[in-house]
């Protein structure tokens, strides 16, 4: 049978600086949805990447002393390095320096100037070489001291007159407009879809999408002298990566169009307005939607080496370690919203929702097993409603809505389902006592461990898109062979065998010890 086919990425990252907790927040996003998909029956690809063109690199690598390509092979890997430490399991790790992707660029480039979209002009305007970015006089405020800067972005930006190639974003006001409303889960969630229809019906001017004044980016076709607008460069990574220009290819036709374009809420403009037009401009079929997930902040305030309230992922890991840095950045924030996170929040969470409740449940659970069934699966007897109630609640039912949950990209509330289910099922133990039950009916005992026993396993298989290396150590306890952990084992009954021999219980999920904390009130 053939799988159904999912493509996801991220915004590849612009490779003028190293990773923050924002790459690594984006990157998570994108690895639980495609560990999800892969999980639940879907051929999975996952591309991630950096961008590595434009002024703003140009300027990084001049003031670090090295040539471009010296400072974006090092940046690079700074960037492939998070993710591995992150543990992310992208199929394709991007670089827009690849010759293979400066072909793709000219050759989309090629194909909307036979459209008739592209003309030579001259451009004079407002340009922010940090955002690369142009901006109009009501995009701008002016400053004490006379500069100018943009509104929206607090970056500063100077006046620029050169020779520039146009793409014609005008003559596709109404056919975007026309696309949002055919294809309304495009943008998503719904209060950008607003803030982008908005936008484009004030309506569109002309793109400036080339560059005299600096060389290294990819050359415009037919023209050296012009360098391609980065983000005509960039977004067209997202073919590139299957095979563009050669729409025959097996990663083409099987991919494309895209399932998720994941970024940050500050590029849904370039993803929402710029790239389907230079795609409808290209014949070149669409995405299907476009997720602009928000900050995460602190204090209400983004993060910024100047207030000192940054948190760098390294920092998470070395303090949670991996799997917790995962679930905590996943489960804090309302994807899609702004969330506010510190050290404080982060610790409660993971002590509160993963050692506490998930991880209690696992230890003592199958601690009573090894104490009290001699370390085997115990054999249950008739089930009684508690039972079927709490078995109900962690297979099928569990799943459709954790799945709904994860079709709008909602993670915290995914989350919110599988932990209501350990609740449930401490809440079970402690009114079940097996510990109890031990002396006045044995069979009873083995049966309710052996109920728990397989919350523990649906539990073990719907946490893996979050903390992958924990939720693997889980099912190793509860015995569950390597080919039956995904999805469609969830709810399937009798699944554990009586009597298979389980190894000795381990804790899976740690308490987080504040030291700093521990310090203050000793």
């Amino acid at each position: 049978m053939t799988k159904p086919h999912f493509y996801i990425t991220t915004a590849i990252s612009y490779a003028n600086a190293g990773p923050h907790i924002g790459h690594a927040y984006e990157a998570i996003g994108a690895d639980v949805m495609a560990r999800f998909k892969r999980l639940d029956g879907y051929d999975v690809y996952f591309v991630t990447g950096t961008d590595e063109h434009g002024q703003k690199v140009e300027k990084s690598a001049k003031a670090a002393g090295k040539k471009p390509q010296e400072f974006v092979d090092e940046i690079a890997a700074l960037f492939s390095g998070m993710c591995d430490s992150l543990d992310v399991s992208y199929d394709q790790f991007i670089r827009t320096t690849a010759d293979f992707h400066k072909k793709a660029s000219q050759a989309i480039w090629q194909k909307m100037e036979a459209n008739g979209d592209i003309y030579l002009n001259k451009y004079a305007g407002w340009y922010s070489t940090r955002d690369e970015r142009f901006y109009t006089e009501d995009e701008l405020t002016t400053q004490p001291d006379g500069k100018k800067i943009s509104t929206e972005t607090k970056t500063e930006v100077e006046w620029m007159e050169e020779e520039s190639y146009f793409f014609r974003l005008s003559a596709y006001t109404d056919k975007l407009l026309k696309l949002y409303e055919s294809q309304p889960d495009f943008i998503q969630p719904d209060f950008r879809k607003n803030e982008v229809v908005s936008f484009v019906k004030q309506g569109l001017r002309d793109l400036s999408i080339s560059r005299t004044t600096f060389d290294w980016g990819v050359p415009v076709p037919g023209n050296d002298k012009h360098i391609m607008y980065v983000w005509v460069d960039a977004l067209t990574n997202y073919i590139s990566a299957l095979g563009y220009p050669d729409e025959n290819a097996e990663r083409f036709r099987k991919y494309w169009p895209c399932d998720v374009h994941l970024i940050g809420k500050d590029i849904i403009r370039f993803h929402a307005v710029y790239w389907p037009a230079f795609l409808m401009s290209a014949g070149i079929p669409l995405p299907k939607r476009v997720f602009g997930h928000g900050f995460l902040l602190t204090a209400g305030e983004k993060m910024s080496k100047s207030l000192g309230n940054v948190i760098a992922p390294k920092d998470l890991i070395e303090k949670y370690g991996v799997d917790q840095a995962r679930y905590v950045l996943m489960r804090e924030a309302t994807f899609g919203q702004d969330g506010d996170i510190s050290y404080d929040l982060m610790t409660a969470r993971i002590n509160a929702e993963l050692a506490n409740n998930l991880g209690n449940l696992v230890q003592r659970t199958l601690s009573m097993v090894a104490k009290n069934c001699e370390g085997k699966v115990p054999q249950p007897g008739i089930l009684e409603d508690a039972d079927k109630e709490l078995l109900q609640k962690a297979g099928q039912e569990m799943l459709v809505a954790v799945r709904g949950e994860f079709e709008r990209l909602q993670y915290s509330r995914a989350i919110e389902v599988f932990i209501s289910v350990a609740s449930a099922a401490n809440l079970y133990i402690d009114a079940q006592a097996p510990w109890k039950l031990k002396k006045t009916d044995p069979a009873r005992m083995a049966t309710v461990l052996y109920v728990l026993a397989e919350v523990i396993r649906n539990l073990g298989l719907i946490i893996q898109p979050f903390t992958p290396t924990a939720a693997q150590k889980i099912l190793d306890q509860v015995a569950v062979a390597a080919d039956a952990r995904d999805f469609s084992f969830i709810g399937e009954a009798h699944a554990l065998k009586a009597g298979t021999q389980l190894p000795a219980p381990s804790g899976a999920f740690p308490r987080v010890v504040d030291e700093s904390a521990e310090a203050k009130t000793a």
